[in-house]
């Protein structure tokens, strides 16, 4: 299994996704609010996990592209967007993801974040793929909820054929239906299979695209099920993204995990990780 170190320089605490030396949590607001709250997310979030000896990379976007509805709000954009997302790497020093949309997006997020992510939406577009894949930097590419597990090497050889063998898979559901989706927790072992480290997104997970008034519902409550369930079956790293007051987010409301449940769901997954890896040494 090739292991994926994010933030490899000193100015940043490193995560390794992959060889089960450490459990890393993918975690933060959906998209950035605000200055003020994405200090405010990433100092509690920080604090949660270093508390539980997990190790966090950072996430939220400058940028929701794929909103259901043009009077959705996107975020701040690129320039402040990652401004921000700079300025909390220095303060936490903590390594930091998001997602990029364009080639030329990948350009400018590469030269702030530890991570780059391809959304689901966008996981054939070769272009994107490439530019992210020569950035030097590790890419996660979130399988899109229309693809099967079998056909992501596809995605991860456009990558690697850049010189870049730093790609991560990211399971978030199969379209199920026109709305639900739903989590085969099989792909988690066909996709490692692949020699890449896989993730769990527990939260778009539970989405219902575009069910509520043209903005994406979902059930919240079902996050820990899929979280417990895909670190006793074996993942890499886990992703939820997480609010203070998820039903007054401006982005993905109701596919957010409480802040404040976050501490008794990761005591409720770390000794399931454990037996995990315990039985994998056996």
């Amino acid at each position: 299994m090739k292991t994926v170190i994010v933030g490899k320089d000193k100015q940043v605490t490193h995560a390794q996704i992959g060889g089960g030396q450490e459990f890393v949590l993918i975690a933060g607001p959906c998209v950035i609010e605000s200055r003020e709250h994405a200090f405010k997310h990433a100092e509690q979030i920080l604090k949660i996990t270093q508390q539980a000896g997990v190790k966090l990379i950072y996430k939220s976007s400058y940028d929701k592209a794929n909103r259901t509805s043009s009077k959705s709000f996107r975020g701040l954009g690129l320039d402040q967007g990652l401004e921000i997302l700079a300025a909390l790497r220095r303060e936490f020093a903590v390594p930091i993801i998001t997602d990029v949309h364009s080639p030329e997006e990948v350009q400018a997020a590469a030269k702030v974040v530890d991570l780059l992510q391809i959304p689901a939406f966008l996981c054939r577009q070769t272009d994107l793929l490439a530019a992210a894949g020569r950035s030097a930097l590790p890419v996660m590419v979130k399988k899109g909820q229309f693809l099967s597990p079998d056909d992501m090497p596809f995605v991860i050889d456009k990558i690697k054929a850049t010189g870049n063998k730093q790609v991560i898979c990211c399971e978030r559901g199969t379209s199920f239906g026109y709305r639900d989706l739903i989590v085969d927790m099989r792909g988690l072992q066909t996709m490692r299979s692949f020699g890449s480290p896989v993730v769990l997104d527990a939260s778009h997970s539970v989405q219902r695209l575009g069910g509520v008034n043209g903005v994406s519902g979902g059930d919240r409550t079902q996050i820990p099920a899929l979280a417990r369930a895909g670190v006793a079956v074996g993942i890499d790293a886990l992703f939820i993204e997480c609010h203070e007051n998820p039903d007054k987010a401006l982005s993905d409301s109701m596919s957010q995990f409480p802040l404040n449940k976050l501490p008794a769901l990761l005591d409720e997954l770390l000794p399931i990780w454990k037996l995990r890896q315990d039985s994998l040494k056996e």
